[in-house]
């Protein structure tokens, strides 16, 4: 069964009492068949003989008592409120579904000496859809920055084993070529029989449109080899296209401040942008 509030005499609001509790009244005396009654979760009063629920009382209703003898409206629950605003918080949504759930409980076990069962029940429904807001929106928002360092850390690694199987590319062009390295301004078809896909020649983090986003050291064009000292550059990030070559003029930054540098030897080594200023050139 249902509470009920009912209206004075007084035009004050008393309850709400189950509806058992208000037939009592009516036996008792406490309430007429033209009390005003409300039931909970409604907004509509009616007098109380056209109730529904209250078929059963007397049809011949006395008078009510003087409403100081009628119990007075429970009282606004606290931790109702608390939970409704913990939840607007949203930090303190956690909190704010518990105590709501608290709070509702001690509500409906109170028999009307507490009311705000529906603030409660805002307050559980506020903090629930913020604590499913959590994971869907801000957690994927705080992980981008480190879902786009490890990005950038794999594109580099990509980058270093281009230039790897480039620079192999390049020694086995030049033990073909009786020890020479090939002609800087057409090294990329020069050694593309050599590279096991035209993807080699794309730094992953270059622009995609981009054919080759490497260059190579115009100084070590068709030089002996064997002539040339292991720490010279040979292949470096650039983003001039197929066939580029030139200095330290043409090159570009795909990692940061850091970018992978292919030396004679063949080995590759990711330089800071300080130090690549200072590389060796010349043969």
């Amino acid at each position: 069964m249902a509470n009920y509030s009912i209206i004075g005499d007084d035009g004050k609001e008393y309850g709400p009492v189950p509806a058992a509790e208000l037939q009592k009244w009516v036996a008792e005396g406490r309430a007429g068949a033209q009390t005003q009654v409300r039931a909970e979760g409604t907004t509509a009063w009616l007098p109380l003989a056209q109730v529904p629920e209250l078929a059963g009382s007397p049809k011949k209703m006395p008078p009510p008592l003087p409403t100081h003898l009628l119990p007075a409206a429970g009282k606004l629950s606290v931790m109702a409120v608390a939970s409704l605003v913990l939840g607007i918080l949203g930090c303190t949504a956690l909190f704010g579904l518990i105590l709501g759930i608290i709070s509702m409980v001690r509500v409906s076990n109170s028999k009307g000496a507490l009311r705000g069962k529906g603030i409660a029940l805002a307050g559980v429904i506020v903090s629930g859809v913020f604590l499913i807001l959590v994971p869907i929106l801000i957690l994927p928002a705080m992980l981008l920055p480190a879902l786009a360092a490890a990005k950038g850390k794999a594109q580099a690694i990509n980058c270093m084993n281009n230039e790897k199987q480039l620079a192999l590319a390049v020694r086995i062009y030049s033990g073909n070529n009786t020890n020479q390295f090939p002609p800087a301004a057409t090294w990329c078809d020069a050694i593309k029989a050599s590279v096991g896909s035209d993807r080699v020649f794309k730094c992953p983090a270059a622009n995609e449109a981009s054919a080759c986003g490497y260059a190579f050291n115009a100084k070590l064009d068709g030089v002996d080899a064997d002539k040339v000292n292991p720490q010279t550059v040979m292949i470096f990030e650039a983003d001039t296209g197929w066939d580029a070559h030139g200095g330290p003029e043409i090159a570009a930054q795909h990692h940061g401040k850091s970018m992978n540098v292919a030396f004679a030897d063949g080995h590759v080594e990711r330089v800071t942008e300080a130090r690549f200023s200072s590389l060796r050139w010349d043969p």
